[in-house]
């Protein structure tokens, strides 16, 4: 299990500095240990933000756990991570605060450090919520480019689920600058990519917009 392996390797650096009189393995242990840290700060923050998603009350933990991380991995010289965890403070900014002016820049970052780790999937979800700033501020045409740039990123990893939401997005633009069949079609071809990976949660947005498409 993954949690063995770093109690094993810090273990195995502990007694490699404390008996063997590697100094080395020092710096080592505090790299390994930054690594573990980072990983978890991130897996609770994104646990408390999907809690907000479902009950709307906010825990101020979220975007400790999330700068901390980026910090980490900042210190560590992981471009993928920082973006992932700068991606995630964003969100705290512009889906939980409601504070997209703030949000923006993270967002930003978040886009170009995954960039460069060629990190395709942070690069998908960054874009898309700059999409969904753009759309906010009236920036329509730019903001079908990055929503259609997300869903490309998405179908080029092989990440199903999130292309679908990204069609979503897009249909929802579409409607909302009265383009109804071009909405329509994004809608069928998001609900079958989300029925083929069984994403429950994104054909219950697709029936909502369909819902909101009739009223």
């Amino acid at each position: 299990m993954p949690g063995q392996d770093w109690v094993a390797q810090t273990e195995e650096l502990f007694e490699a500095a404390m008996f063997g009189g590697d100094t080395a393995a020092l710096d080592a242990s505090d790299d390994a240990l930054d690594a573990v840290e980072a990983a978890l700060c991130m897996a609770r923050g994104k646990v408390l933000h999907v809690r907000f998603l479902h009950d709307r009350e906010e825990n101020g933990r979220e975007p400790e756990l999330f700068e901390r991380a980026a910090e980490l991995y900042r210190r560590l010289g992981d471009a993928s991570g920082e973006a992932d965890a700068l991606f995630w403070v964003s969100c705290w900014h512009q889906v939980v605060k409601g504070d997209g002016t703030t949000g923006g820049p993270y967002f930003e970052r978040s886009y170009t450090l995954a960039r460069t780790a060629d990190d395709r999937r942070t690069m998908s979800y960054a874009v898309r919520h700059l999409a969904f700033a753009d759309k906010d501020a009236g920036r329509f045409d730019q903001a079908r480019e990055r929503f259609t740039e997300s869903v490309a990123l998405r179908r080029e990893i092989g990440f199903r689920p999130g292309e679908a939401a990204g069609l979503v997005a897009l249909a929802h633009l579409a409607a909302e600058t009265g383009d109804v069949p071009t909405a329509l079609r994004h809608l069928d071809e998001a609900e079958s990519v989300a029925e083929e990976c069984d994403a429950k949660a994104v054909l219950g947005w697709i029936e909502e917009a369909r819902t909101h498409l009739r009223a």
